[in-house]
């Protein structure tokens, strides 16, 4: 058995591997004995778990003390992860990665057997966004380190289509010295032939998933992810909460849909409830929280609550403007594309809230307006701290920063 995956784990340490590393590989060495990393389909967990494989061995597919598995893969399902462990531990293995083990039936007993048998293999496992480590019996959460991984940023996707090398700005960098940086990174740009404006239009489209570099045209793009936001729900969400029933996917689906059509939105639960014909405000409140968990959709409120505290949603949105194309009936609303991706770029390392004044308050204290060109400081001209996330300029001035200069900021 053992031989057979071997070989299958070359096999897919061969295919799966990228010359392309992404931030989310270079800032996270996985050393702790157990890692999860969890994100969205399509989002390059399992290229990240090869990277990190091939990087203990010197990029050797063949050392035999690193083990590819796919937790459902049929080879798998003859033998149970906890002997596949123990025949790899046995014959000298050393790091071993499991890809999609929300896949796998009793994932969680199986990897608190792995962390408390064999102390001396380290574990990488990847698992959908909506993974919860707590849930069972068998807590992981005091055993596993649990890490988020996202999409491209506007930065990644620009190094990965042109094989050029951009930094990554900080925050107090970027509002500091905007009009050096985005003047820098404009250079570099437009030394290859291009123009920073087309391109950043064109990754709000279809820039946030690696596997558009794959597919042939906008059209196969939009149609994957689709697919892939419904096999979310009716496959992931479903290996994970069992108890769901055909029934309940067809509501979450159906949420789904009307969330994407009317983002962004404060929720009205009982209007919601009689539009979509769900039993009851609790039910519905639930299948909110199976969205966000799976990053399927993204909410916020005005102190900034995670989506537990329901009550206090301000607004909601879909995850990432790839999303509101590939779910959009007729044009995309161009003030809500630029809110969620500065939404989006921001929320991975800094706390984002709604403002009283102006659209969102970072960090408790940088206050943002987010628009067209055109837009003004009237709304926040007397606040301290305050600028503009302006669309449609290569570059700014003053207070006045280029939104495209904010997807450099991971």
């Amino acid at each position: 058995m053992l031989d057979e995956l071997l070989k299958l784990s070359r096999h897919f340490l061969k295919i799966k591997n990228s010359s392309y590393r992404r931030y989310f590989i270079k800032t996270n060495p996985f050393k702790h004995r157990l890692s999860l990393v969890l994100g969205q389909r399509g989002i390059g967990k399992t290229t990240t778990l090869v990277q990190h494989l091939l990087d203990q061995v010197l990029q050797d597919i063949f050392d035999p003390s690193i083990l590819y598995v796919q937790a459902d893969h049929f080879q798998v399902g003859s033998a149970s992860l906890y002997e596949i462990a123990e025949q790899f531990h046995f014959m000298g293995g050393k790091f071993l990665a499991l890809d999609e083990i929300h896949k796998y039936p009793n994932w969680s007993q199986e990897l608190k057997s792995l962390y408390d048998t064999f102390p001396d293999l380290t574990i990488l496992a990847s698992g959908s966004s909506a993974l919860q480590m707590h849930q069972g019996s068998h807590d992981l959460a005091r055993r596993a380190i649990k890490y988020q991984m996202f999409g491209l940023s506007f930065r990644e996707y620009l190094e990965l289509k042109f094989n050029v090398f951009l930094p990554v700005c900080t925050l107090a960098d970027l509002l500091k010295n905007h009009v050096r940086r985005a003047s820098s990174f404009i250079e570099t740009i437009e030394a290859i032939g291009q123009k920073i404006l087309p391109l950043f239009s064109h990754y709000l489209k279809c820039g946030y998933y690696p596997y558009f570099f794959e597919l042939p045209n906008e059209e196969f793009y939009f149609l994957t992810l689709e697919q892939n936001l419904h096999t979310t729900i009716e496959s992931d969400l479903v290996a994970i909460y069992p108890h769901l029933t055909g029934t309940s996917i067809k509501k979450i689906k159906q949420l789904l849909v009307f969330i994407a059509q009317a983002v962004p939105f404060t929720p009205k639960w009982n209007d919601i409830k009689n539009i979509l014909d769900i039993g009851d405000i609790r039910t519905l409140k639930t299948y909110f929280q199976y969205l966000e968990d799976a990053y399927l959709i993204r909410s916020i409120g005005k102190e900034n609550h995670k989506i537990a505290h329901l009550n206090s949603i301000e607004k909601v949105y879909l995850d990432n403007p790839n999303q509101m194309y590939a779910l959009a009936i007729g044009e995309c609303n161009k003030g809500t594309l630029r809110e969620l991706f500065f939404l989006d770029m921001l929320s991975l390392n800094h706390q984002v809230a709604l403002a009283l004044k102006g659209d969102f308050l970072v960090d408790e204290r940088y206050l943002f307006e987010v628009g067209g060109r055109n837009k003004n400081f009237k709304q926040i001209r007397d606040e301290q701290d305050a600028f503009l996330a302006c669309d449609d300029i290569e570059n700014g001035s003053g207070s006045k920063i280029p939104l495209w200069l904010f997807g450099f900021m991971y």
